[in-house]
């Protein structure tokens, strides 16, 4: 079977991410504020309200942080993926592995697994708007990428069955 083509992208368009950050916050801010003005049980001090509430706005606070996403640039070379700001284009740094963790058709999740440290995730946020002519090329190497054969016909040696004992 053929190994997927090399293939790069640079990722830089979140919108969809910043709208469903949006819409969690939103949500978590709507839960806050129903939950201070609703009248407290006689049990519930306002010390307790008070550190309810400012961990709530903690959490809120924690997840606006998601809102800031730096353009990367990822690459399939045939034989493994490559992350690196969006600068380093075609030498990106890191090496490792992608896989799909959600797909809604027009926007995927994809998590980046560093090499050799695999404790070490990225997590990519990646929408079909601003990529569209790559969008196919993106899905067919997320999810058909494996490396291709060496030139003597044979598979890999770091990929071998005897590699992963």
């Amino acid at each position: 079977m053929r190994a997927a083509p090399a293939f790069q992208l640079t990722i830089r368009h979140f919108g969809v991410w910043r709208a469903m950050v949006a819409v969690l916050v939103c949500c978590a801010a709507t839960s806050l504020v129903a939950f201070l003005m609703l009248p407290g049980e006689p049990s519930a001090s306002p010390l307790v309200r008070g550190s309810l509430a400012t961990l709530a706005a903690l959490a809120i606070g924690a997840s606006a942080t998601l809102w800031r996403c730096d353009p990367v640039s990822l690459r399939w070379d045939t034989q493994q993926w490559h992350l690196g700001p969006a600068s380093s284009k075609g030498e990106e740094p890191w090496q490792g592995h992608v896989a799909v963790a959600l797909d809604l058709g027009a926007w995927m999740l994809l998590k980046f697994t560093h090499h050799p440290d695999a404790r070490s995730i990225r997590w990519l946020a990646v929408q079909r708007p601003g990529i569209e002519p790559s969008w196919h090329a993106l899905r067919c190497a997320v999810y058909c990428a494996r490396p291709a054969d060496s030139p003597d016909g044979g598979r890999n040696r770091a990929t071998s069955p005897e590699s992963q004992e």
